[in-house]
C-alpha cells in the first residue's frame, strides 16, 4: 500500500478513534444526566409519599384528640361510665376499632374498651410513645405484638385547665389501618414501599406478609441517623445489590422506605448504555482492519444508537421534553399523547409557558430564568398544565439545565401527572382544619383566622354553648346527639354573614367570628338570632327535641391578644349561663386553658 494510502488509513483510524472517544463521552454524559434526573425524581416521589404518611399518622392523632376534648371522664379506675364511653368510640371509629385505653400519666391503665388482648405495660414499644408525649407531641408507639396480632398505639393527653391529667390511647391492628391500605396502593413490580417504626419493624408494606418483620440491617442503621432524606446503596443478605430511598423524621421516629434491586433501578438506560459502549469498541477494532467496513459499521451503529434513544422515551410513562433557551419545546416524548392528549410533534415549537396556567406562569418564568443562569442546575416545582381538552392538570416538574451538554443543548424536563396525589393532599389539608361531624372549621382553623384578623381589625367573638344537649345525648344515644349537632350547625350557618367564620370548637360548643364589627350592637343582634334559631324545636328520629343556647359576646380590639379575646367571650357565656341557673359540666374544657 502506498504511503498516501497508509496516511489515509492512519488518518481515518485516528478520526474514527476520535469519533469513538467522543461517542463514549457523550454516552457517559447523557447517562449521568438521566441518572441525576431519575434519582431526583425518585427521591421527590418518596418525599411526597412520606409527607402523606406523616399526615395520615397525625390525622389519626387528631381524631383521638377530638374525642378526648369532647368527653368528660371521671378518670377513676374501672369506672363504668368511662368504659362505656371508650367502647362507644371504639365501635364508631374506623381507626381505633381494636381498642381504646385510659391511662394515668405514668402509663398505668385506668380503663379500657376491652379486657384482653392489650399490650403489656412493660413492652418496649411504649417508649417512643411516652417520649413524644413528654415532648408535647402526640405519641406513636413502635409495633407491639399481642396474640400474633401486631398493634400500634397512638396517644394524646387529656387536658384540664391547660395541664395534662391523663392519657387516651388508641390501638389499631396495623394490618387493617388506612396507612396499610394506602401503602398497598403503591405496590409495584419493580420496587417495594414500606413504612418502618423507630426499631426497624415494618408497620405498613406493599407486601402484607412483611408486617412485623425487620428491614435489612443497613436500612435500620440509616434510620437510626434520623435522616430527612437518604439515598442508600447496600448489599442484601442474599448478596443482591439494592437501592433504598429513606425519608425519616416521621411522627414517632417512623420512616418511609422504598427499596428495589440495583438492576431494576438502573433499568434499560444502563443496559443500553453498556451495549452502546461495546458497539463503539467493536467499531474501533474493526476500523484497524479496514476503513470501508468500519465506515459502514459506524453509520449502522449510529443509526441504531438513535433508535435506542428514541425507544427509551417512547416507553417512558412520564412526559420528557427538551426546551431551548426561550422555553420553546424542541423535543417531546410520545407519552405526551397519553398524559396531555397532544401528539409528540404537535407540541414541538410551542412555548411551554403557553401551556402553563396563567396563575402559575409568572413563577414558572422566574424559576426558568434562574435555572438557565446556573450550569447543570436542577429545578423541581409543581404547576398546572393545559391538556388538549382545555382542562388543567397538576404536574410535578424536574428540570435539568443541559445547555452545556453537546448531546442535548437544552433544558431536559421530566413531568409527572400528580393530579390525584394533589387532590388527596388537599383533602387531607381540609380535614385537618375542619370538624369531621359538621363540616365546619375546627378550633385550629378558628384560632388561625382570629389571630390573623386581630392584627389589623376588630373582631366580635360569640361563644355559643348548647343548653340541654347532654340529656338529649343520654336519652337518645350518641347517634341522635351527632344528628342534633349537625342540625344546629346548619341553623347557625344560615345566620352568619358571608365574611363571618362559624367553627365547632368542642363537643357542644361553637364560636362565631365577626370581623370588622367595631361595636357590640350588630354582635348582640347576631347573638339574639343564634339563640332564637337554637330555641326552635328539632326533629330527631321522629321526635321533637328542644334545647337552648347560651351565647357569650366580646368585641376584640385590633392587636388585642387572641387568647384573651376568646377567654373573655367564653367567660361572658359562662356568666350568662350562671345567671340563668344553668350549671356547667365538670371537667369541661374551657377556651384558652
Amino acid at each position: 500500500m502506498r504511503l498516501r494510502n497508509w496516511i489515509a488509513v492512519v488518518v481515518s483510524v485516528i478520526l474514527l478513534a476520535a469519533a469513538g472517544t467522543i461517542g463514549f463521552l457523550v454516552n457517559r454524559s447523557a447517562l449521568r444526566a438521566a441518572d441525576a434526573v431519575h434519582r431526583a425524581d425518585s427521591t421527590a416521589l418518596g418525599a411526597n409519599n412520606a409527607t402523606l404518611t406523616g399526615q395520615m399518622q397525625l390525622l389519626s392523632a387528631r381524631d383521638l384528640e377530638s374525642f378526648a376534648e369532647s368527653q368528660s371522664f371521671s378518670l377513676s379506675a374501672g369506672n363504668r361510665g368511662d368504659r362505656a364511653t371508650l367502647q362507644a368510640f371504639a365501635a364508631k371509629s374506623g381507626t381505633f376499632s381494636y381498642g381504646v385505653l385510659l391511662t394515668d400519666l405514668t402509663g398505668q391503665v385506668l380503663n379500657a374498651s376491652r379486657d384482653t388482648g392489650l399490650p403489656s405495660p412493660t413492652d418496649p414499644g411504649w417508649v417512643p410513645l411516652h417520649n413524644s408525649l413528654a415532648a408535647g407531641r402526640p405519641g406513636f408507639s413502635s409495633i407491639m405484638t399481642v396474640n400474633s396480632i401486631r398493634l400500634e398505639a397512638v396517644a394524646v393527653p387529656i387536658m384540664i385547665s391547660g395541664a395534662p391529667v391523663a392519657i387516651v390511647v388508641g390501638l389499631n391492628n396495623v394490618a387493617e389501618t388506612d396507612l396499610q391500605k394506602y401503602t398497598q396502593t403503591l405496590k409495584s413490580d419493580t420496587f417495594l414501599t414500606t413504612i418502618v417504626d423507630s426499631t426497624g419493624a415494618v408497620a405498613a408494606s406493599g407486601n402484607p406478609q412483611l408486617l412485623g418483620t425487620r428491614v435489612d440491617p443497613a436500612i435500620r442503621a440509616e434510620i437510626a441517623k434520623q435522616p430527612d432524606q437518604a439515598f442508600l446503596r447496600y448489599t442484601a443478605l442474599d448478596n443482591t445489590r439494592m437501592i433504598a430511598i429513606v425519608i425519616g423524621n416521621l411522627p414517632g421516629g417512623w420512616a418511609y422506605v422504598r427499596t428495589q434491586t440495583q438492576t431494576s433501578y438502573d433499568g434499560a438506560v444502563h443496559s443500553k448504555s453498556q451495549t452502546l459502549n461495546l458497539t463503539l469498541l467493536a467499531m474501533l477494532l474493526i476500523g484497524v482492519a479496514g476503513i470501508a467496513v468500519l465506515g459502514y459499521r459506524g453509520s449502522l451503529q449510529r443509526r441504531r444508537a438513535h433508535q435506542r434513544f428514541e425507544a427509551l422515551f417512547q416507553h417512558a410513562p412520564d412526559l420528557v421534553s427538551v426546551l431551548d433557551a426561550h422555553g420553546r419545546i424542541a423535543y417531546s416524548s410520545p407519552s405526551a399523547i397519553s398524559t396531555l392528549g397532544f401528539g409528540g410533534s404537535g407540541l414541538v415549537g410551542q412555548s411551554v409557558f403557553d401551556l402553563v396556567h396563567p396563575d402559575d406562569r409568572p413563577i414558572m418564568v422566574e424559576r426558568f430564568g434562574a435555572l438557565l443562569a446556573e450550569r447543570d442546575a436542577v429545578l423541581r416545582l409543581q404547576c398546572r398544565v393545559r391538556s388538549a381538552d382545555e382542562r388543567y392538570r397538576w404536574f410535578e416538574f424536574t428540570a435539568s439545565n443541559q445547555m452545556q451538554n453537546p448531546s442535548l443543548n437544552g433544558v431536559v424536563i421530566n413531568a409527572r401527572d400528580i393530579s390525584e396525589t394533589r387532590a388527596f393532599q388537599e383533602r387531607l389539608a381540609h380535614e385537618a382544619q375542619h370538624d369531621a361531624l359538621t363540616g365546619l372549621p375546627n378550633r385550629r382553623r378558628m384560632q388561625d383566622v382570629l389571630d390573623s384578623t386581630l392584627r389589623q381589625d376588630a373582631v366580635a367573638v360569640l361563644f355559643v354553648d348548647l343548653d340541654g344537649f347532654k340529656p338529649v345525648n343520654d336519652a337518645h344515644g350518641h347517634e341522635a346527639g351527632d344528628e342534633l349537632l349537625r342540625q344546629v350547625a346548619q341553623r347557625l350557618s344560615a345566620c352568619v354573614r358571608e365574611q363571618d367564620v362559624l367553627a365547632r370548637v368542642g363537643g357542644d360548643e361553637f364560636v362565631v367570628l365577626m370581623p370588622g364589627v367595631p361595636g357590640a350592637g350588630d354582635a348582640e343582634a347576631m347573638a339574639a338570632r343564634l339563640r332564637h334559631v337554637v330555641d326552635q324545636p328539632f326533629l330527631i328520629d321522629g321526635s321533637k327535641v328542644v334545647i337552648g343556647a347560651s351565647v357569650g359576646l366580646h368585641v376584640g380590639a385590633p392587636a388585642e391578644d387572641p387568647d384573651e379575646v376568646l377567654r373573655a367571650a367564653d367567660h361572658a357565656m359562662y356568666t350568662m349561663k350562671k345567671s340563668r341557673g344553668i350549671g356547667m359540666r365538670v371537667g369541661r374544657h374551657r377556651a384558652g386553658g
